[in-house]
């Protein structure tokens, strides 16, 4: 190989990295779009709207299959990643099968492999139980989203790596004191199903008690715990 082609090929793998460098720090601009303009403060979803510029989410979800974290990506990156991703399908879920009622009109929506990158497919169960709950972050149930009225809403913005960690405290918080999907009172908690469905990622009835105080800054004096009924209505505007 002469110097010119030696060259030539420094400059390409260089470019090449670059260019993967560029797209992982770049990677969820164009979701961060579109939710701001067709998901409202609330929580609420324009999917009306967003059934006409699916191209859209379509791209974003191409570019996350094409440039999925690096091994020595940060846990933080990981996490934003796969909540964007989890986030993005099940809005193409919905827009797919638009109008319906409930998620639940469609068959299996959880296990059906919906995503692929790196040579695997994923399905959303997939990424939120072997990849999200696999990595030790409890916080992760107020910020993934199932279009459902009692869900913890989907966020108007992308998460982020380095804002991610605001991101959560503030989406765990809302969650938390929504009286429409928790109500705390000193003697008695009236919790998500959240809590009960996925009691294991949140611990012992005190370690989940602890967690409640620490995000919502309330305290309790042994509280009784009951679940609420989950409303799985399409959380749309």
């Amino acid at each position: 190989m002469n110097i010119k082609s030696t060259k030539f090929l420094l400059y390409l793998i260089v470019g090449l990295i670059s260019l993967s460098s560029f797209s992982q720090k770049n990677i969820h601009h164009r979701w961060n779009n579109q939710l701001q303009e067709y998901v409202s403060v609330n929580g609420n979803v324009n999917y009306k709207g967003w059934k006409k510029d699916q191209n859209n989410l379509d791209a974003y979800i191409n570019t996350l299959s094409k440039f999925p974290p690096r091994e020595k990506a940060s846990k933080n990156y990981k996490l934003a990643y796969w909540i964007n991703a989890y986030n993005s399908l099940t809005i193409k879920l919905i827009l797919e099968n638009f109008p319906l009622k409930s998620i639940k009109d469609i068959k299996s929506p959880w296990d059906k492999k919906c995503f692929s990158t790196g040579g695997k497919e994923y399905s959303l169960g997939d990424i939120e139980h072997k990849i999200l709950r696999k990595m030790n972050e409890p916080r992760i149930h107020f910020a993934i989203n199932c279009a459902s009225i009692s869900c913890p809403k989907l966020l108007n913005f992308a998460f982020q790596e380095k804002k991610i960690e605001t991101q959560l405290i503030d989406a765990t918080r809302s969650f938390l004191l929504d009286t429409s999907k928790n109500i705390l009172l000193k003697n008695e908690l009236k919790l998500s199903k959240i809590f009960f469905w996925f009691k294991k990622d949140f611990g012992s009835k005190q370690e989940k008690l602890s967690f409640i105080e620490k995000y919502s800054n309330l305290k309790f004096n042994k509280p009784v715990i009951n679940y609420l009924d989950y409303n799985w209505m399409l959380n749309k505007q």
